[in-house]
């Protein structure tokens, strides 16, 4: 087990490194199959994803709308689309996690960018293959169920009725930062040598923040925390309501993985400080 051990003079050692930060801009990425394999598993990822949850959204509704022979307490209920969204997201991060890290959302690419954790170059094209699938992912809902698509919502994101835009804005933030918080919590290093005799199974904990986000917010927004879900659905459905709410899911997730990432990286963790004294004793030696 991979545990704190006792050093010289009693000091307590740590048996576990912190992974070096990623350089800004590495070059050398574009020339690694390696990164073109991550961005395809993030674009298959990120179109079942959208594929899954929104046929579920779409199907919620059909079966809960009495003009079409529905009942109220039809279908899966909130309840139900919350489990979607965070079971497909523990699903598919537990399957990519080794490829491309299973970031399968522009927010935790750009939370792990602004960690050092991924290059630009990586961090850019996740995001735009993470976009493209869940266009895709969209665009095969609405093929496969296009009588009932444009009826109810396309799955799209905007704010309910009787919310202003500052509390839109506040969930997405709020709610991007507990699932990046989350990500940052269940892969960190110092945690994993700490806790090795306690399994955990980072999907887990993820999927399961995606869970409770969405019972949270859905009354809000509908649940962004994702920008490309958000996008996704945005340019299939081509509504004006979900167009003149969309930066409400841009903004706000990325404001919210920005703080996550300060919090974890530079609070609880100190990495900003350690690194700063670790400058000013080689400066003074």
């Amino acid at each position: 087990m991979a545990k704190d051990v006792e050093g010289p003079e009693g000091f307590q050692t740590r048996d576990y490194e912190d992974p070096p930060p990623t350089p800004f801009f590495d070059a050398e990425e574009l020339t690694k199959w390696s990164l073109y394999r991550a961005v395809i598993a993030e674009f298959v990822a990120t179109l079942l994803f959208l594929y899954v949850t929104v046929l579920t959204v779409i199907g919620y509704k059909i079966q809960s709308d009495k003009t079409a022979g529905g009942v109220d307490c039809g279908g899966v209920g909130i309840l139900g689309i919350a489990w979607a969204f965070g079971g497909m997201i523990f699903i598919l991060v537990y399957c990519t996690a080794g490829i491309s890290g299973g970031h399968i959302n522009p927010a935790v690419t750009f939370g792990l960018f602004l960690a050092r954790k991924v290059s630009l170059i990586r961090a850019v094209l996740y995001m735009v293959a993470q976009c493209l699938g869940a266009i895709c992912g969209v665009g095969f809902v609405k093929a496969f169920q296009s009588s009932y698509y444009v009826r109810y919502g396309g799955g799209a994101n905007s704010l309910a009725d009787g919310y202003n835009t500052g509390t839109g804005l506040a969930a997405e933030i709020i709610g991007t930062f507990v699932l990046v918080y989350t990500v940052f919590s269940a892969t960190d290093p110092k945690r994993n040598a700490r806790d090795s005799h306690v399994p955990v199974l980072a999907p887990l904990p993820i999927g399961f923040a995606v869970f409770m986000v969405h019972l949270a917010t859905i009354p809000i927004t509908g649940t962004g925390i994702n920008p490309a879900r958000s996008f996704g659905a945005a340019v299939i459905f081509n509504e004006s309501k979900p167009w003149d709410d969309h930066w409400i899911f841009w903004v706000g997730p990325f404001i919210g993985a920005a703080i996550a990432a300060f919090y974890h990286q530079f609070v609880l963790r100190a990495s900003g400080s350690k690194s700063l004294g670790s400058f000013r004793s080689a400066a003074n030696v």
